[in-house]
């Protein structure tokens, strides 16, 4: 499978709206993976991501594998650290979180995974991670040790989305957080998606299909969902893009 960045960009330019279920290998029991396999079959995802801000099993080869038998849908990594690179995944979100300004988040991960992704197969998606003020402290926040940017400021993450264009990122990422109690706002999904011209992903913090309907409206060419699928399998019953 190749070219996943070009079909997300022309997807964009279509305006065919994008979505991705997100699996924490430390939350994917190999044991209910073919019911797992047939949610996934069932929803109307066009993407899977798979990764964490903590991944403490070795088994995202075994997972993605397993996917790949009955699913034709790209997987692409969504790494918290190198360790979470597998070259059995069809592409890599090569993030950098932008948001913050820990070196080890901002470009010394990567400077680790590099020699590991020139080896592999991986289509390697630069994709700059801004992560946005949710109502709790997330994961991610915990983790990478940053603060999110405000979540009233939408002036904020509109520079900054446009600083990881202007330096070449392919993607950005607006990230209320893995469980946020709030989603990113739907004024500031609307001024980035404005100001920038590569496609803007949304996630975190959406927990129905109003919430995925309201981020399209406002500006998002993909919308991730992670929390709400792993708490309930069947959460995309009767749901269409």
């Amino acid at each position: 499978m190749q070219n996943i960045y070009h079909e997300i960009f022309q997807a964009k330019k279509a305006n065919k709206k994008l979505l991705a279920i997100l699996l924490d290998p430390d939350k994917v029991d190999l044991k209910n993976i073919k019911s797992l396999v047939s949610k996934i079959k069932q929803s109307p995802a066009t993407h899977i991501f798979i990764g964490g801000s903590l991944v403490l099993n070795n088994s995202i080869d075994q997972i993605i594998l397993e996917l790949k038998k009955e699913i034709s849908l790209p997987v692409l990594l969504f790494p918290g650290n190198p360790s979470q690179i597998s070259n059995e995944a069809h592409g890599i979100l090569f993030l950098s979180l932008l948001s913050g300004r820990n070196p080890d988040f901002l470009i010394e991960h990567q400077v680790k995974a590099a020699p590991i992704l020139k080896k592999s197969n991986l289509e390697i998606i630069s994709t700059g991670y801004i992560l946005i003020e949710s109502g709790n402290k997330t994961a991610v926040a915990s983790v990478s040790k940053t603060i999110p940017l405000p979540r009233h400021n939408a002036e904020i993450a509109v520079d900054t989305a446009l600083a990881g264009e202007f330096l070449g990122n392919k993607l950005i990422y607006l990230e209320a957080g893995s469980g946020a109690k709030l989603q990113v706002p739907l004024e500031t999904i609307s001024l980035v998606a404005k100001n920038i011209s590569i496609p803007l992903i949304v996630g975190g913090g959406i927990t129905n299909f109003d919430g995925i309907h309201e981020a399209f409206l406002a500006g998002a060419d993909l919308v991730v969902i992670g929390t709400a699928f792993e708490n309930n399998p069947n959460f995309f019953t009767n749901f269409n893009l």
